[in-house]
């Protein structure tokens, strides 16, 4: 996408404020070693033996386990999304959704931050940029809430997650964080945003082909999100050996289909590629994807499925 010099002058200015905020903040990000910037994913060819009829038969069992297991999972993520865009069209009517849990919690008593960690200090070879306490995001500022530029998680997110960033590191990559644990009261914020139809000055960096009014119906926009869980990630891959983002064929928090999971229209062998190994590595270490978002992922077992926090990030 093409910026505009004062869209660039306002990147660069936000970049070095997060510098300067990460420097004594939650923000920790570790360089990688020589050994680990020269290391270069390659596959490896794998000699495959004769199964006998006895193996053959428990692979295929295994194997159609493996596909109900995926297809039950990917019905119960599709139920998710639909709730999702129903509460959002109810936030767009004014209302907001209960929490089955007996509300919000309360956002002043520290007990609630009880079972999360800082993220950085559990998985200290990610690299962060929180984009919600910047103001490159689709709002294009700094959201409720963000009070440090630091990703919080549930302890049992950060130990799987930690998995995952070992898994990639193998392979050449780092994890790269775009948010984590969202609290409600920036999710409020979200939708007294997309209520205000005059304020568009970021649409032509994250939503040109979506019109605002339509950002509810749509499911952009929800009154609630797993991020309020704390067990929900945002991410993408850092390539070790370059020191860049891998390219996914899209960016982070752009509304449109380019950032749907099973996207393919003009993506490189390369974006397909890089996509598919984040993808498989959250799944092999416990976390499930969304229909809409590459980047956005939850763990299956999140120890909090039924509370919303809403205590500040810091």
């Amino acid at each position: 996408m093409m910026m505009g010099k004062g869209f660039r002058r306002m990147a660069v200015a936000w970049m070095a404020a997060l510098v300067l905020a990460g420097a004594g903040g939650c923000a920790k990000t570790a360089d990688a070693p020589k050994e680990d910037q020269e290391r270069v994913f390659a596959g490896q060819e794998t000699g495959i033996r004769d199964a006998s009829e006895e193996g053959e038969e428990k692979a295929i069992a295994g194997g159609k386990k493996e596909e109900t297991q995926v297809r039950q999972e990917e019905e119960q993520v599709k139920q998710e999304e639909g709730q999702v865009k129903q509460e959002g069209m109810q936030a767009e009517q004014g209302g907001t959704p209960g929490d089955e849990s007996g509300g919000f919690p309360e956002r002043e008593s520290p007990a609630y931050a009880q079972g999360f960690v800082v993220l950085a200090e559990e998985v200290p070879d990610i690299v962060q940029e929180i984009r919600y306490y910047s103001t490159y995001n689709f709002v294009g500022q700094r959201i409720d809430g963000y009070e440090k530029p630091c990703a919080l998680l549930t302890e049992e997110a950060a130990s799987a997650l930690k998995k995952v960033s070992d898994d990639v590191m193998e392979q050449g990559y780092r994890l790269k964080v775009y948010d984590a644990y969202r609290p409600q009261m920036a999710v409020d914020h979200f939708v007294r945003w997309a209520k205000d139809q005059e304020d568009t000055r970021m649409k032509p960096y994250f939503y040109p082909e979506v019109e605002k009014s339509r950002l509810f119906e749509e499911g952009y926009i929800s009154a609630r999100s797993g991020h309020s869980r704390g067990s929900t990630i945002d991410l993408t891959l850092l390539d070790m050996e370059t020191g860049k983002e891998a390219d996914m064929g899209g960016v982070f928090d752009y509304f449109g289909k380019r950032s749907h999971s099973d996207y393919v229209g003009n993506l490189t062998a390369e974006q397909q590629k890089n996509r598919r190994i984040l993808r498989e590595a959250m799944l092999r270490h416990g976390f499930k994807a969304i229909s809409t978002e590459w980047w956005h992922y939850t763990l299956k077992e999140e120890p909090y499925p039924d509370t919303y926090f809403d205590f500040p990030v810091n």
